[in-house]
């Protein structure tokens, strides 16, 4: 018998968006690609990547607190990146929500994002 699956839908994820902010099955948290949009908008939160970066972690973070998990339970991050320039600066952020834990993350350059955004990023979590 196989584990049934969770879907968790964050408020601030824009209604005619066709995907959760996360599922969870058996003890794994998939977070969906998260960007840094204004809540329940398509639209993103204005000043570049800083505040789309600290946006976008903080919705993964509420994301995985729906489904019952924290950033200290994650274990895979992916960044997507528009410009691989803002990597550095992005790390700064990064650092500042996960502190000493360190995820096995991948980082990589795209051809563009959603909304133009600068970054995306999505998770896996153990609870």
């Amino acid at each position: 018998m196989s584990a049934p699956i969770e879907i968790f839908r964050l408020a601030a994820l824009p209604s005619v968006l066709p995907f959760c902010s996360a599922a969870r099955v058996g003890d794994t948290v998939h977070v969906s690609g998260q960007i840094g949009h204004l809540p329940g908008e398509l639209k993103l939160v204005p000043g570049g990547l800083e505040p789309e970066a600290r946006q976008a972690l903080t919705y993964m973070k509420e994301a995985l607190a729906s489904a019952g998990a924290s950033l200290d339970r994650v274990v895979k991050c992916t960044v997507y990146f528009a410009d691989m320039a803002d990597f550095m600066a992005f790390n700064r952020i990064y650092a500042e929500f996960f502190g000493a834990h360190q995820p096995a993350r991948s980082g990589v350059a795209v051809a563009g994002l959603a909304l133009g955004a600068r970054i995306e990023i999505d998770c896996v979590a153990v609870l």
